[in-house]
Protein backbone atom coordinates (compact mmCIF):
# COMPACT_ATOMS: atom_id res chain seq x y z
CA UNK A 1 0.00 0.00 0.00
CA UNK A 2 1.44 3.50 -1.25
CA UNK A 3 2.57 5.93 1.56
CA UNK A 4 0.69 8.88 2.07
CA UNK A 5 2.30 12.17 3.21
CA UNK A 6 -0.09 14.58 5.23
CA UNK A 7 0.77 18.16 6.07
CA UNK A 8 -1.04 21.32 7.72
CA UNK A 9 -0.94 24.60 5.59
CA UNK A 10 -3.25 27.02 7.55
CA UNK A 11 -3.52 30.47 6.04
CA UNK A 12 -3.89 33.93 7.86
CA UNK A 13 -6.51 35.30 5.24
CA UNK A 14 -6.43 38.80 4.65
CA UNK A 15 -3.53 39.55 6.73
CA UNK A 16 -5.75 38.30 10.01
CA UNK A 17 -4.35 35.95 12.04
CA UNK A 18 -5.17 32.46 12.49
CA UNK A 19 -8.15 31.97 15.10
CA UNK A 20 -7.07 29.18 16.42
CA UNK A 21 -3.44 29.48 15.61
CA UNK A 22 -2.28 27.58 18.66
CA UNK A 23 -4.59 24.30 18.28
CA UNK A 24 -3.26 23.98 14.86
CA UNK A 25 0.62 24.59 16.04
CA UNK A 26 0.20 21.81 18.91
CA UNK A 27 -0.46 19.16 16.03
CA UNK A 28 3.48 19.14 16.15
CA UNK A 29 3.12 16.69 19.16
CA UNK A 30 1.28 14.53 16.66
CA UNK A 31 4.52 14.81 14.26
CA UNK A 32 2.51 16.07 11.70
CA UNK A 33 4.45 19.14 9.56
CA UNK A 34 3.12 22.58 9.20
CA UNK A 35 3.18 24.51 6.19
CA UNK A 36 2.41 27.93 7.40
CA UNK A 37 0.77 30.51 4.55
CA UNK A 38 1.55 33.73 5.71
CA UNK A 39 1.51 34.58 2.07
CA UNK A 40 -0.98 37.97 2.99
CA UNK A 41 0.11 38.14 6.56
CA UNK A 42 3.77 40.28 6.02
CA UNK A 43 3.84 42.18 9.93
CA UNK A 44 1.22 40.51 11.69
CA UNK A 45 1.90 39.26 14.99
CA UNK A 46 0.24 36.63 17.64
CA UNK A 47 1.49 37.38 21.22
CA UNK A 48 3.73 39.24 19.75
CA UNK A 49 5.24 36.66 17.22
CA UNK A 50 5.99 37.39 13.88
CA UNK A 51 3.47 35.22 11.55
CA UNK A 52 5.50 33.23 9.28
CA UNK A 53 8.20 32.16 11.98
CA UNK A 54 5.11 29.53 13.80
CA UNK A 55 5.55 26.51 10.82
CA UNK A 56 8.09 23.89 9.54
CA UNK A 57 8.19 26.13 6.56
CA UNK A 58 6.26 29.21 6.02
CA UNK A 59 5.43 31.42 3.22
CA UNK A 60 5.35 34.91 2.65
CA UNK A 61 4.11 36.74 -0.73
CA UNK A 62 5.51 39.72 -2.37
CA UNK A 63 2.74 39.28 -5.49
CA UNK A 64 1.51 42.93 -6.58
CA UNK A 65 -1.56 43.18 -4.28
CA UNK A 66 0.43 42.61 -1.39
CA UNK A 67 1.40 45.28 1.40
CA UNK A 68 4.87 45.64 -0.04
CA UNK A 69 6.30 43.98 -3.44
CA UNK A 70 8.91 42.82 -5.97
CA UNK A 71 6.35 42.66 -8.42
CA UNK A 72 5.91 39.06 -8.25
CA UNK A 73 7.41 36.08 -6.13
CA UNK A 74 7.97 35.97 -2.06
CA UNK A 75 9.59 34.00 0.13
CA UNK A 76 10.22 30.93 2.16
CA UNK A 77 11.25 30.79 5.73
CA UNK A 78 12.71 27.61 7.15
CA UNK A 79 13.52 25.90 10.52
CA UNK A 80 16.40 23.94 9.41
CA UNK A 81 19.57 24.84 6.99
CA UNK A 82 19.02 21.46 5.61
CA UNK A 83 15.17 22.39 4.31
CA UNK A 84 16.22 25.61 3.04
CA UNK A 85 19.61 24.12 1.14
CA UNK A 86 16.99 21.71 -0.36
CA UNK A 87 14.50 24.29 -1.38
CA UNK A 88 17.25 26.57 -2.77
CA UNK A 89 18.68 23.24 -4.93
CA UNK A 90 15.39 22.36 -6.53
CA UNK A 91 14.06 26.12 -7.48
CA UNK A 92 17.92 26.40 -9.67
CA UNK A 93 16.78 23.71 -11.92
CA UNK A 94 18.30 21.01 -9.20
CA UNK A 95 21.36 21.66 -10.76
CA UNK A 96 24.06 19.67 -9.15
CA UNK A 97 27.73 21.42 -8.07
CA UNK A 98 29.58 20.04 -11.23
CA UNK A 99 31.18 22.00 -13.78
CA UNK A 100 28.72 21.48 -16.44
CA UNK A 101 25.06 20.89 -16.11
CA UNK A 102 24.11 17.81 -14.47
CA UNK A 103 20.81 17.22 -13.39
CA UNK A 104 19.29 13.65 -11.14
CA UNK A 105 15.30 15.50 -10.64
CA UNK A 106 13.54 18.17 -11.80
CA UNK A 107 14.38 21.26 -11.08
CA UNK A 108 12.55 24.81 -11.90
CA UNK A 109 14.04 28.12 -12.32
CA UNK A 110 12.35 30.12 -9.19
CA UNK A 111 14.97 32.22 -8.60
CA UNK A 112 14.12 35.59 -7.63
CA UNK A 113 16.13 38.05 -9.59
CA UNK A 114 18.36 40.46 -8.19
CA UNK A 115 16.38 43.89 -9.60
CA UNK A 116 13.09 42.15 -7.93
CA UNK A 117 14.94 41.40 -4.64
CA UNK A 118 16.54 45.21 -4.24
CA UNK A 119 12.91 46.75 -5.19
CA UNK A 120 11.51 44.17 -2.45
CA UNK A 121 14.22 45.42 -0.01
CA UNK A 122 13.84 48.91 -0.76
CA UNK A 123 9.57 48.30 0.51
CA UNK A 124 10.88 46.96 3.74
CA UNK A 125 11.66 50.37 4.54
CA UNK A 126 8.24 51.47 4.26
CA UNK A 127 6.16 48.17 5.68
CA UNK A 128 5.57 49.60 9.09
CA UNK A 129 3.92 53.21 6.96
CA UNK A 130 1.81 50.63 5.57
CA UNK A 131 0.52 48.53 8.07
CA UNK A 132 -0.61 51.61 10.04
CA UNK A 133 -2.42 52.82 6.76
CA UNK A 134 -4.17 49.76 6.26
CA UNK A 135 -5.19 49.38 9.92
CA UNK A 136 -6.29 52.76 9.60
CA UNK A 137 -8.50 52.04 6.65
CA UNK A 138 -9.92 48.99 9.08
CA UNK A 139 -10.45 51.68 11.85
CA UNK A 140 -12.79 53.27 9.12
CA UNK A 141 -14.71 50.12 8.46
CA UNK A 142 -15.01 49.91 11.79
CA UNK A 143 -16.42 53.30 12.86
CA UNK A 144 -18.72 52.94 10.01
CA UNK A 145 -20.04 49.90 10.37
CA UNK A 146 -20.91 48.93 13.89
CA UNK A 147 -24.57 50.23 13.67
CA UNK A 148 -24.71 47.45 11.01
CA UNK A 149 -26.82 44.49 11.91
CA UNK A 150 -26.17 42.79 8.65
CA UNK A 151 -23.10 43.96 7.95
CA UNK A 152 -20.24 41.88 10.32
CA UNK A 153 -16.41 43.24 9.85
CA UNK A 154 -13.78 40.61 9.76
CA UNK A 155 -11.70 41.83 13.32
CA UNK A 156 -9.01 40.97 15.92
CA UNK A 157 -10.21 38.23 18.05
CA UNK A 158 -8.91 39.53 21.24
CA UNK A 159 -5.43 41.79 22.28
CA UNK A 160 -3.49 38.71 21.80
CA UNK A 161 -3.66 39.55 17.58
CA UNK A 162 -2.17 42.42 16.00
CA UNK A 163 -3.14 42.57 11.95
CA UNK A 164 -2.05 43.73 9.17
CA UNK A 165 -5.03 44.45 8.08
CA UNK A 166 -3.74 43.88 4.66
CA UNK A 167 -7.43 43.19 3.36
CA UNK A 168 -10.74 44.50 4.43
CA UNK A 169 -13.68 41.79 4.29
CA UNK A 170 -17.78 41.66 5.68
CA UNK A 171 -20.06 39.12 6.05
CA UNK A 172 -23.60 39.34 4.82
CA UNK A 173 -25.51 37.71 8.02
CA UNK A 174 -29.15 37.02 9.31
CA UNK A 175 -32.10 36.90 7.40
CA UNK A 176 -32.35 40.01 5.78
CA UNK A 177 -33.11 39.54 2.22
CA UNK A 178 -32.65 42.85 1.23
CA UNK A 179 -28.90 43.55 1.73
CA UNK A 180 -27.22 40.72 0.17
CA UNK A 181 -23.08 40.40 -1.31
CA UNK A 182 -24.43 40.80 -4.76
CA UNK A 183 -26.56 44.05 -4.29
CA UNK A 184 -23.51 45.63 -2.48
CA UNK A 185 -20.92 44.79 -5.01
CA UNK A 186 -22.98 46.25 -8.14
CA UNK A 187 -23.66 49.05 -5.89
CA UNK A 188 -20.45 50.24 -5.36
CA UNK A 189 -19.41 48.95 -9.03
CA UNK A 190 -22.10 51.45 -10.28
CA UNK A 191 -20.05 54.18 -8.26
CA UNK A 192 -17.01 53.31 -9.80
CA UNK A 193 -15.78 51.60 -6.73
CA UNK A 194 -13.95 47.91 -7.01
CA UNK A 195 -15.02 45.33 -3.98
CA UNK A 196 -14.34 41.25 -4.94
CA UNK A 197 -16.33 38.74 -3.28
CA UNK A 198 -13.70 36.07 -1.31
CA UNK A 199 -11.84 33.48 -3.00
CA UNK A 200 -13.78 30.60 -3.79
CA UNK A 201 -12.74 27.63 -1.80
CA UNK A 202 -10.61 24.63 -3.92
CA UNK A 203 -12.91 22.21 -3.09
CA UNK A 204 -16.21 23.91 -4.87
CA UNK A 205 -13.91 23.99 -8.08
CA UNK A 206 -14.59 22.27 -10.78
CA UNK A 207 -11.29 20.80 -11.72
CA UNK A 208 -11.25 19.41 -8.10
CA UNK A 209 -14.95 17.91 -8.50
CA UNK A 210 -14.02 14.34 -8.23
CA UNK A 211 -12.02 14.64 -5.32
CA UNK A 212 -13.22 13.82 -1.80
CA UNK A 213 -13.80 17.47 0.84
CA UNK A 214 -12.93 16.85 4.42
CA UNK A 215 -14.61 19.60 6.49
CA UNK A 216 -17.46 21.22 7.80
CA UNK A 217 -17.61 23.61 4.64
CA UNK A 218 -16.46 26.85 6.23
CA UNK A 219 -14.81 27.86 3.56
CA UNK A 220 -17.79 27.54 1.84
CA UNK A 221 -20.29 29.60 3.88
CA UNK A 222 -17.72 32.60 4.06
CA UNK A 223 -17.84 32.50 0.05
CA UNK A 224 -21.46 31.92 -0.26
CA UNK A 225 -21.88 35.72 1.94
CA UNK A 226 -18.12 37.95 1.83
CA UNK A 227 -16.88 40.78 -0.10
CA UNK A 228 -13.48 42.21 0.06
CA UNK A 229 -13.85 46.14 0.69
CA UNK A 230 -11.32 48.37 -0.66
CA UNK A 231 -8.21 48.85 1.63
CA UNK A 232 -5.21 49.92 -0.90
CA UNK A 233 -2.37 51.93 1.49
CA UNK A 234 -2.91 54.63 -0.93
CA UNK A 235 -6.69 55.02 -0.10
CA UNK A 236 -7.35 59.07 0.59
CA UNK A 237 -9.62 60.46 2.65
CA UNK A 238 -12.05 61.50 -0.69
CA UNK A 239 -12.16 57.70 -1.31
CA UNK A 240 -13.25 57.16 2.45
CA UNK A 241 -15.83 59.81 2.43
CA UNK A 242 -17.59 58.28 -0.78
CA UNK A 243 -17.77 54.61 0.41
CA UNK A 244 -19.11 56.49 3.75
CA UNK A 245 -21.82 57.77 1.66
CA UNK A 246 -22.42 54.80 -0.40
CA UNK A 247 -22.78 52.63 3.20
CA UNK A 248 -24.86 55.09 4.66
CA UNK A 249 -27.56 55.15 1.75
CA UNK A 250 -27.74 51.50 1.97
CA UNK A 251 -27.95 51.34 5.54
CA UNK A 252 -31.23 53.93 5.25
CA UNK A 253 -32.11 51.91 2.33
CA UNK A 254 -31.93 54.56 -0.22
CA UNK A 255 -30.58 51.94 -2.71
CA UNK A 256 -33.49 50.04 -2.37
Amino acid sequence: MEEKKIWLSPPHMGGNELKYIKDVFDSRRYEIPIIEDSAEALGSQYKNKLCGTFGDLSIISFNGNKIITTSGGGILIFRTSFDKTRALYLATQAKENKDYYHHSEIGYNYRMSNISAGIGIGQLEVLEDRIQRRRNNHDFYQSVLKDFDEIKLFEEPNEDFFSNYWLNTVTIEGNNCIITKEKLKKIFSENNIETRYLWKPMHLQPLYKKYKFFGRDLSGTLFGSGLCLPSGSDLTDEDKDKIMDILMKIKNLNYF
